[in-house]
């Protein structure tokens, strides 16, 4: 992964979770990251600890609802690697759920997806280079579970929209693919794993665990890196098994 250092990479949804994860694995790979979010003060502190560890990376205010907070992250800015990771989940039997709660993951999750993607290409052209655009999906773009259709439904717009735009933009020496974490854990699902529905799931996982976020690492570097360079509109699947497990 020596190609990465001296690159420059934006990460969305880098205040906390996989995001953060992911700007604090590139900053180690001698990546200068730009960490955007809405949350600026999460921000300031995740950037924070990257530069104490000998780290390069900056912040950026950014909404992927919002396209002029998408426009100024972009704006002078040329980036090798752009991380599409900012992301929501709303859960609840799908007759219940509100008009306004759809509306929400499907603009967050797959339109957000689209903006922010659309914007580094558009960089990324009138830069005269290439670059890698990492969308981060889900096995539930390809798989179904209950109680969360809308993020579903995003999650595989997002893989066939990766596709579209690998498609699209290859001439112009732009990767596009997308990587599909099965259940990893974090402090937003940390109480569901430990309950009884949770157990119940992981037991179904043929590696009879969850993941946890290192377990991401090999493939985003892949993705990120000319170690990939060959790949484009892949959906690179990192579940322990969960997708083949038996009906």
């Amino acid at each position: 992964m020596q190609d990465l250092d001296g690159r420059r990479a934006l990460v969305t949804g880098a205040s906390s979770g996989l995001g953060r994860h992911f700007a604090a694995l590139l900053a180690q790979h001698g990546v200068a990251v730009t960490l955007a979010a809405r949350r600026t003060d999460a921000l300031d502190e995740a950037a924070a600890e990257i530069v104490a560890q000998g780290g390069r990376a900056d912040t950026v205010r950014l909404d992927v609802r919002d396209p002029a907070t998408i426009a100024a992250a972009f704006a002078g800015s040329a980036y090798d690697i752009v991380v599409n990771n900012a992301g929501i989940v709303h859960g609840g039997p799908t007759i219940d759920v509100a008009e306004d709660d759809w509306t929400r993951v499907i603009d967050t999750d797959l339109s957000g997806v689209f903006r922010v993607a659309q914007a580094a290409a558009g960089a990324m052209v009138a830069g005269g280079r290439g670059g890698s655009i990492v969308n981060i999906a889900s096995i539930l773009g390809l798989r179904v579970t209950s109680y969360v259709a809308a993020y579903a439904a995003a999650k595989a717009g997002v893989v066939q929209l990766t596709r579209a735009l690998a498609l699209e933009w290859a001439p112009h020496g732009i990767r596009v693919n997308a990587l599909c974490p099965g259940y990893v854990e974090t402090d937003l699902n940390r109480g569901f794993l430990a309950s009884r529905a949770g157990q119940a799931m992981i037991a179904r996982i043929p590696q009879g665990r969850v993941g946890m976020a290192q377990d991401l690492d090999g493939p985003l570097l892949l993705l990120a890196s000319d170690a990939g360079r060959y790949m484009t509109g892949a959906d690179i699947v990192v579940d322990g098994g969960h997708m083949v497990s038996g009906l």
